[in-house]
């Protein structure tokens, strides 16, 4: 003992850095393990094998899914948020250019398909047409937010809407849980320090009564390892509060619950569930053929009930055919004026439909189990690599003590 104590007092900055250097073990090898989980977005190194892509851009397709099936079978009912729309103020938002592109496509079509009718009618009478085709725009308006709210399932794939602009755009994905759970990896590194610098004392009265060479680098390793386990477990666990004296143990997430709904609502309305995102899903996704018969269809009643009066004459002025052509031309065209035309109401659109607000409320409204899936497949997948590089790096780092403490 006295020899032990003779060492301690003429090395003793080395036995006090012992403790410190642990620390720097624990935080670095966390910080490791972070950095892993999200970068690089694309591998990088000799496939297959020899080298590293971060554990979500990686598993991007599968966390989407995950991410997507509790968007929708949890947090989101599609249809709900349609139905908060009022396709009267709709059509009063975007009333001028609705009236302009309805002038515009009328104008087209006719010239297009039937130039010769357009050209002998009298000035007067084209735009008297024009005006009874704008008159009747409103109605077909309320009709067509109607008839594809209540056949939405028809006309929008949500799922795949959701996966693919996740799987398409890592970044997003990254961002998604990286943003949702910056505190959590915050709690992680700081883990780090603080059981690291606990081990360390143990470490440095171990090397002490021992001095074996393997006895830093082992530490060092259970360190990475322990550490990286043991902060990855205080994140969830445990899922409800639980009281110990005068203290309430329950997982950081567990308890950030508030917070990530608000943060996690705000990203799914600004990133995922917005209005051009929507349409665009809408226009050329793959339900798209149906949105274009459920526009033909109501674009062919509105032609019908414009040439009522005169159909015969119409029908054989214009011809079967033709007349068929110019509904199928008026409803591509009025898909095409679509996207610009809708968005002048896109601010009204995103107010009413307040996708953040729904997210959020039903989100705290979710089990303490099924909140967890929100973040527990970003760790679940490849877990046990990040936790293994933690002791390898602690392991190394180790070593490393061993040649200081022995020259």
């Amino acid at each position: 003992m006295d020899a032990v104590l003779d060492d301690l007092a003429r090395h003793w900055w080395l036995y006090a850095a012992i403790p410190f250097v642990a620390a720097l073990i624990g935080y670095v090898t966390k910080r490791v393990a972070i950095e892993m989980m999200f970068r690089p977005l694309e591998f990088v190194g000799i496939k297959p094998f020899l080298g590293w892509q971060g554990v979500v851009p990686k598993h991007g397709g599968r966390m989407a899914a995950v991410a997507t099936e509790l968007l929708t079978s949890n947090l989101l009912d599609v249809k709900e948020v349609f139905r908060r729309i009022d396709p009267a103020i709709i059509t009063r938002e975007i009333e001028q250019p609705l009236l302009r592109a309805v002038d515009e496509v009328a104008r087209e079509v006719l010239e297009k398909h039937h130039p010769r009718l357009w050209e002998v009618m009298p000035t007067m009478a084209q735009e008297l047409l024009i005006k009874q085709v704008q008159a009747s725009t409103p109605r077909l308006v309320r009709e067509f937010m109607e008839e594809m709210t209540e056949n939405l399932d028809e006309v929008l794939d949500f799922q795949h809407m959701t996966v693919q602009r996740l799987t398409r755009d890592k970044k997003l994905l990254v961002r998604l849980i990286r943003e949702t759970s910056r505190p959590e990896m915050a709690f992680i590194a700081r883990t780090g320090i603080y059981f690291g610098f606990g081990l360390g004392i143990v470490q440095a009265f171990v090397w002490a009564l021992t001095k074996e060479p393997w006895v830093l680098p082992i530490f060092g390793g259970c360190i990475g390892l322990f550490t990286d386990w043991l902060a990855i477990k205080l994140i969830f666990v445990p899922r409800e509060p639980v009281r110990v004296g005068r203290v309430i143990l329950q997982g950081k997430f567990q308890r950030r619950r508030a917070e990530v709904a608000h943060q996690y609502g705000e990203m799914i309305a600004n990133e995922i569930l917005t209005v051009p995102n929507l349409l665009d899903a809408v226009l050329r996704g793959p339900r798209s053929d149906r949105l274009y018969a459920l526009v033909e269809r109501l674009v062919a009643q509105a032609v019908d009930e414009q040439a009522s009066i005169a159909k015969p004459m119409v029908a054989m002025a214009v011809g079967g055919q033709r007349l068929q052509e110019i509904k199928q031309a008026a409803a591509r065209k009025a898909l095409e004026r679509l996207p610009p035309t809708i968005r002048y109401a896109e601010g009204y659109l995103t107010e009413a439909m307040d996708v953040a607000k729904i997210v959020e409320r039903r989100m705290l409204g979710l089990t303490p189990l099924e909140f967890e899936g929100l973040l527990r497949p970003a760790f679940r997948q490849d877990e046990w690599k990040l936790i293994a590089v933690g002791g390898l790096i602690g392991f190394v780092v180790g070593e490393l003590q061993v040649l200081l403490m022995l020259h």
